[in-house]
């Protein structure tokens, strides 16, 4: 860990957080095609270690950096780097303060639905970091936003679980599967008048890799969902299953992709 952000981040906990502020927007690669995310990871580890010694502090450096709302923050900005700052922050916070959680839920799912894909992907980040700690107290959350949430939360569910390092055994795989089958099945009520909104073109797109993450750690059961699925006969999703078959993660199962490739043709 680099000495400097470890003392403006001390710096910060003593409510003086302009220096790491500004270190912050000059570190972000922003405006730029790739946000630094290492440094943002960075950010949040020391503020989850900070948590049992400065709770009050951290909270309130964290609400400053987050709180875009009362500010005019715009996409491709370093204003936008220093809110994803806080929104990952929160998450790697909470997975160590139990009762941040509920509050921690509450902000993650309000900036699910940002306009701001780097947001957005801050969103799921938080996400995974508490799926590390508590993943059934998660998992359980993220079902909520796949049974009942807008198109951008379910995005945000399916992108939280989306990711190798959170499906790391066949469990946690199936119970991935099991939150996407619910978004599928949400997709495919949709009336096709309603399909134009870029919320859903979001959730699409999402969908289109998260599949062959899962069924990488659990191919029978993924595999037995995306053939359940192309019986459906439904343009978005039949869309959904041929992306996720062109991931390179799924070309050695051989027959399995064969076989739905057929299905699809």
């Amino acid at each position: 860990m680099h000495d400097t952000l470890s003392s403006l981040v001390e710096r910060a906990l003593t409510e003086n957080y302009r220096p790491l502020e500004f270190y912050l927007r000059e570190n972000s690669r922003l405006p730029g095609p790739r946000a630094n995310l290492e440094l943002a990871q960075d950010v949040a580890y020391l503020l989850a270690s900070a948590v049992p010694k400065h709770p009050e502090n951290v909270r309130s450096l964290l609400n400053y950096f987050a709180n875009g709302d009362h500010m005019m923050v715009s996409s491709n900005t370093p204003d936008e780097f220093v809110m994803m700052c806080g929104i990952i922050g929160y998450g790697a916070c909470a997975a160590v303060k139990p009762s941040w959680r509920r509050e921690t839920y509450e902000l993650l799912d309000h900036y699910a639905g940002s306009s701001y894909w780097r947001v957005r992907e801050a969103v799921a980040h938080a996400y995974q970091r508490l799926l590390s700690a508590v993943p059934d107290e998660v998992l359980k959350h993220l079902l909520e936003l796949a049974q009942d949430g807008s198109y951008l939360q379910q995005r945000a569910a399916v992108a939280a679980i989306a990711e190798p390092i959170v499906l790391y055994n066949e469990e946690m795989a199936r119970k991935a599967l099991n939150l996407e089958r619910l978004v599928l099945q949400r997709m495919r009520e949709v009336p096709p008048e309603n399909r134009k909104s870029e919320d859903f073109r979001v959730l699409r797109k999402t969908l289109g890799y998260a599949l062959s993450v899962a069924t990488a750690v659990a191919p029978q059961e993924g595999f037995a969902l995306m053939r359940e699925c192309a019986d459906w006969h439904d343009s978005d999703i039949t869309w959904i299953l041929r992306e996720n078959l062109k991931k390179k993660r799924l070309a050695k199962f051989v027959k399995d992709t064969a076989a739905l490739t057929q299905m699809l043709a």
